[in-house]
């Protein structure tokens, strides 16, 4: 089935954006108030083919299983392909990668990049979700014959810088790096068509404003802009006010916490007994991402549960891209069953079959407990999210569940207990401990090796294993993502 491919400038203005807003407004209470739509929003569609899609992206959608929109792809995704600005909220794990990515794709396809001069962006807080969002589009990018650039820090910039200068169709990029890359003069962004912002109000929280305001402005005027998030408050205001011009508005799972098939533990621990009931939780069977504060923490209780005999690993700030990337890809394979993390893990992380986070420390902000608890039951799995509360965080605790909307339940507990074991999976680790080697890269294949190989492959599972996130899609090999791979 032929499909028409909408115009990039369809219905949109040529010129400059109006400066002011239309029908944005600050409630009384101060917080962000979202604007009020004039045109009205095309009807939501019950199944990918009702898009205007090209065909070979609908062909692609059903060979990587993904098969019925979820509400907030159904409800946007007319509307963006049709070049409306878009202003869309949803919990992590909703689905606003495919979201955005598919429109994006899907009105860029037929075109070519000039070198340097990308025709859509996509910016995003951490290097973590850059990859996340690339390993996500590089089947539908492949399918349409899309050329995908990542654009982050602690990676080369002059690979990155190659990439550009050879062309590329789309750019997944934080901020920073971007725009080292434009003051080196190897990437411009005035041929940009379609931006996209994704978890703004991260970037704003980090700092990032200045840097994505100043990004924005180079992108060719009248284009459109797509702003995604999980959560919605004043400081994406100014963004909104400022550069989306007429949006779509639409927000899935207004509280961002009240997930149906996610339950919320607060467990009452005592402060001498916190470290032993943590040390049984990280030894339950299956997966886990446990949080804590800051990195320090963070490696002495991964070296605490090696040495009881738990696989774990840890990811935070201060671990190079590299390592970061290891070992992630050692956590989605299964070779580390414990994730010990401080909240650079908190967003742009899919794992399938995750089904506990634990808060080993209790976040701060009801967005961070958001954001920690969205990386498990996503994509309509089931999960729990499980904080340890010593008596002097009981308070505290209770006012960050009421702004986030929760009402969770509670239970007091101690190891070694039943109650601990039936919530949380709980029991005594082995005491023996584990060394977590790197996996070894495989070796060029030769001819006496290629026909033992064969027997092999049915046993080798998902392609890229013992690489890189990511670098199996760049080497062409597929990655299967599905809906749970969006952010």
């Amino acid at each position: 089935m032929n499909r028409t491919r909408t115009n990039p400038t369809r219905g949109r203005s040529a010129g400059p954006r109006r400066s002011k807003p239309q029908g944005n407004r600050q409630s009384v209470s101060g917080e962000f108030a979202p604007p009020r739509t004039i045109t009205p929003a095309l009807p939501a569609v019950e199944a990918f083919a009702d898009l205007d899609m090209p065909a070979r992206l609908l062909a692609t959608l059903a060979q990587e299983g993904v098969t019925v929109p979820f509400p907030i792809q159904a409800a946007t995704l007319p509307n963006s392909l049709a070049g409306r600005d878009v202003l869309g909220r949803g919990r992590t794990g909703s689905g606003k990668t495919l979201a955005f990515g598919l429109a994006a794709l899907a009105r860029t396809a037929g075109r070519r990049a000039e070198p340097r001069q990308p025709l859509a962006l996509v910016l995003v807080p951490t290097r973590e979700l850059a990859q996340q969002v690339t390993d996500a589009l590089t089947p539908y990018a492949r399918s349409l014959s899309l050329r995908l650039a990542t654009v982050v820090g602690g990676m080369s910039i002059g690979r990155q810088a190659g990439a550009l200068r050879a062309g590329a169709e789309m750019v997944v990029a934080t901020p920073g790096r971007l725009k080292d890359l434009i003051d080196r003069g190897d990437c411009r962004l005035d041929a940009v068509d379609i931006t996209v912002l994704d978890e703004a109000d991260q970037m704003a929280d980090m700092g990032f404003m200045p840097q994505v305001t100043a990004l924005l402005d180079q992108v060719r005027p009248g284009g459109q802009r797509m702003l995604f998030s999980a959560t919605l408050d004043r400081n994406v205001d100014r963004l909104v006010r400022s550069y989306l011009h007429d949006p779509v508005v639409h927000s899935v799972d207004p509280s961002a916490g009240a997930v149906t098939t996610m339950e919320h533990h607060v467990l009452h621990v005592h402060d001498a007994d916190k470290h032993r009931t943590t040390t049984e939780i990280a030894a339950r069977d299956g997966r886990v991402i446990m949080f804590l504060d800051t990195k320090h923490a963070v490696d002495r209780l991964t070296k605490h549960l090696l040495s009881s005999g738990v696989r774990a690993a840890a990811l935070h700030g201060g671990k190079s891209q590299p390592q970061r990337t290891r070992t992630l890809t050692q956590f989605k394979s299964g070779h580390v069953n414990v994730l010990v993390a401080t909240n650079v893990a908190a967003r742009g992380i899919h794992v399938d079959n995750l089904d506990l986070v634990v808060n080993v420390d209790p976040p701060t902000d009801h967005k961070d407990y958001l954001h920690r608890g969205g990386r498990t039951a996503r994509a309509g799995e089931s999960g729990s999210v499980v904080t340890l509360v010593t008596p002097n965080q009981r308070r505290d605790m209770s006012r960050l569940m009421a702004s986030a909307g929760i009402t969770p339940q509670i239970a007091q507990v101690r190891s070694g207990e039943a109650e601990l074991s039936r919530i949380t999976g709980a029991q005594a680790p082995s005491g023996v401990p584990v060394v977590i080697t790197a996996p070894q890269p495989e070796r060029p294949r030769t001819a006496s090796s290629a026909s033992s190989s064969r027997g092999r492959r049915g046993r080798r599972g998902q392609a890229g294993q013992g690489r890189p996130a990511g670098e199996a899609a760049r080497r062409g090999g597929p990655r299967r993502t599905g809906f749970g791979s969006a952010a």
